[in-house]
């Protein structure tokens, strides 16, 4: 019985010691990625004393906004084409709250709140519309909602498969299953984080053709922006309803791009699909894109066959030729008498 007692304690002690080890290494490393990878751009108040960070680079009428998607990117969602964008125009890339360098909401995600933190952010950083949206994924529902809540501001938009009101009840018609991303998983992340355990487990790889940026300093950052990517994740049925309440662009340009490549292996079991299943989702992307094109008597689908879902990273010339050409259309609107 006392050998018992005594690897009782043992284990204890050693559990006791391993959580404080774990502890210290985490607040050690978070202070360490914060000084080893400073802020791109500025931190500005957006109310409140809580900052958002965002990077905006070159010059010129009309400013374009990028918006990224359901990951811990950020700003660096863009990197691939951010300088490249900024050669043409004003171009203002960011950081959702509790995303990488920004500071976290109180309470829970929405979409209107995310429009008025970026509108404020433009606002304190100085930067003057009109705008050019640009959103990834479900970056591409934020600035429909933006667009709602701001829409005199608003000249032009580009969706970077991007994500469509309906595209959750059309994936289930077609596979018979439903395809929301659970928030669970994150969620559990965030709950974790403070004790050092992941920064102890590998990091995802990503395709060597993928800027280094994203392997070298998004990882650093990934412990505290989990808890604002479960908040969003768990927001996503809102999120979509809002961005669809209003389909409506007018004659603001609008090119939506829609990544051609089939989803990898890893993709397909993740969703818990077949192959065919995949072929199924993936038609039903492109058709609810041919859709979302028709919200504009400008607007158009481009199909990029061999772009993957961050098709900014995989067909940089492509983003930047269809922001340039969203750019020139607004500026030649302006001009118009």
């Amino acid at each position: 019985m006392q050998i018992i007692k005594w690897i009782k304690i043992t284990l204890a002690l050693t559990l006791a010691v391993a959580l404080v080890t774990g502890v210290t290494v985490e607040q050690v490393a978070r202070v360490h990625a914060r000084r080893k990878w400073t802020v791109p751009g500025r931190l500005v108040d957006v109310g409140g004393g809580r900052r958002i960070q965002i990077d905006c680079r070159g010059s010129g009428s009309p400013t374009v906004v990028l918006e990224s998607g359901l990951d811990n990117y950020g700003s660096l969602a863009w990197a691939a084409v951010h300088d490249s964008i900024a050669q043409t125009t004003r171009t203002c890339a960011y950081s959702r709250a509790g995303i990488m360098w920004s500071d976290p909401r109180r309470g829970g995600f929405d979409s209107q709140g995310a429009a008025r933190d970026l509108r404020a952010a433009l606002a304190v950083n100085g930067e003057v519309a009109p705008w050019v949206m640009v959103g990834h994924s479900i970056g591409a529902a934020y600035i429909m909602t933006f667009t709602r809540l701001f829409g005199a501001e608003v000249g032009g938009l580009v969706s970077v498969d991007g994500s469509h009101p309906d595209q959750f009840a059309r994936y289930r018609e077609v596979t018979g299953k439903s395809l929301v991303p659970s928030a669970t998983v994150p969620r559990i992340g965030a709950a974790l984080a403070w004790t050092g355990l992941l920064r102890a487990l590998p990091a995802a790889p990503t395709p060597a053709s993928w800027p280094a940026v994203i392997d070298k300093v998004t990882p650093g950052f990934l412990p505290t922006s989990l808890g604002a990517l479960a908040s969003e994740a768990n927001a996503i049925p809102a999120t979509l309803s809002s961005a669809g309440e209003s389909r409506v662009l007018g004659d603001r340009p609008l090119i939506v791009l829609t990544a051609g490549q089939p989803q990898p292996p890893a993709a397909l079991k993740a969703m818990g699909i077949t192959a065919d299943q995949g072929r199924r989702v993936q038609a039903a992307s492109r058709a609810l894109h041919d859709e979302q094109a028709t919200w504009s008597r400008h607007g158009r689908n481009d199909l990029v066959p061999d772009a993957s879902h961050y098709i900014q990273f995989d067909r940089p010339d492509v983003v930047i030729g269809a922001v340039r050409e969203v750019v020139a259309a607004v500026r030649s609107r302006r001009q118009s008498p």
